[in-house]
């Protein structure tokens, strides 16, 4: 026969454990909770953080910017100087991107 504590713990914290016990008893279902959290790696993440976000938002950036710039250059390269409109927003959009990442690796 196992040995048996008393645990007291807040009338709100059993109402969460009833909520999600389902036909468990509360003390089978605390100990599959701690079992459940011992077993997790703690080095896992299921999320991304600010700072990964923040890096991949640059990086993205970066690869966008230097696309736009091979693309432009490429095409000054055949020495074919193009007057539509597209190009010209191309040529737009990779001098914003330039400012913007200027701006924000002085931060």
């Amino acid at each position: 026969m196992s040995d048996k504590r008393m645990l007291i713990v807040d009338a709100e914290l059993v109402r969460k454990i009833d909520e999600n016990r389902g036909d468990m008893n509360r003390s089978d279902f605390i100990d599959f909770l701690i079992d459940n959290c011992l077993k997790e790696d703690p080095g896992e993440q299921d999320y991304v953080t600010k700072e990964e976000f923040s890096e991949f938002r640059q990086g993205t950036r970066e690869l966008l910017h230097n696309f736009l710039e091979f693309f432009i250059s490429y095409g000054l390269e055949l020495g074919e100087q193009p007057k539509d409109k597209i190009f010209q927003k191309l040529t737009q959009k990779l001098q914003a991107l330039s400012s913007s990442s200027s701006k924000t690796k002085n931060l």
